[in-house]
């Protein structure tokens, strides 16, 4: 989920960009400093949007660069656990999916494709044994965030899974939807009958 945050610190701006307008200056330097921090708490930190408040700046003698206590907004996506996503699946591989979820990638394990055997075929390829159902690069889809792990903070890892209802292809999700109302349909004129 992508969250908009209100933070506040001390932006350092070098004398290099004492030129500049203070509020351009400051907006670079906190987008040189946040701009892809990955952190448990924030997330993956898209970028600042605004700068709120500029206090007075400080010299540090030896330094050079003015300090300038800022109180800003930065955009983060933090993943959610149970949180349902859209996403591109970008590759298949022999032991699942890995699906592009905005600024990160999930994998979603074969097992959890769809709610069917799986099998990796030689087209690149997940395919349902009895769905006949197949995952492939490029496809759209929905998945569901079950695991987060930011024991690699430079790459965290997001567990996704299709098998629950309302998730999976686009086109499954669309085959599944005409399959139900003309279920319902049937249900109706059978009720009917009966009265």
């Amino acid at each position: 989920m992508f969250y908009e945050i209100e933070a506040k610190g001390h932006v350092r701006v070098p004398p290099t960009q004492f030129k500049d307008d203070l509020k351009e200056a400051i907006a670079k330097e906190l987008n040189k400093k946040y701009d892809g921090v990955v952190t448990k708490n924030l997330g993956v930190v898209m970028g600042v949007t605004e700068i709120m408040k500029i206090g007075e700046g400080i010299i540090i003698p030896g330094d050079g660069a003015a300090y300038y206590d800022t109180q800003f907004k930065l955009i983060a996506f933090r993943p959610e656990l149970q949180e349902m996503v859209p996403g591109k699946v970008m590759e298949i591989s022999d032991f699942g999916a890995f699906v592009n979820i905005g600024p990160l990638d999930g994998m979603v394990h074969i097992s959890q494709a769809m709610d069917d055997y799986v099998s990796f075929s030689k087209s690149n390829a997940l395919t349902g044994k009895e769905s006949k159902r197949t995952l492939k690069a490029g496809d759209i889809c929905k998945a569901r965030i079950i695991a987060v792990s930011y024991k690699d903070m430079a790459n965290p890892k997001i567990g996704l899974t299709m098998r629950q209802p309302g998730l999976g292809k686009e086109e499954w999700l669309e085959e599944d939807k005409r399959k139900r109302e003309k279920e319902g349909k049937k249900a109706e004129k059978e009720d009917k009958k009966e009265k």
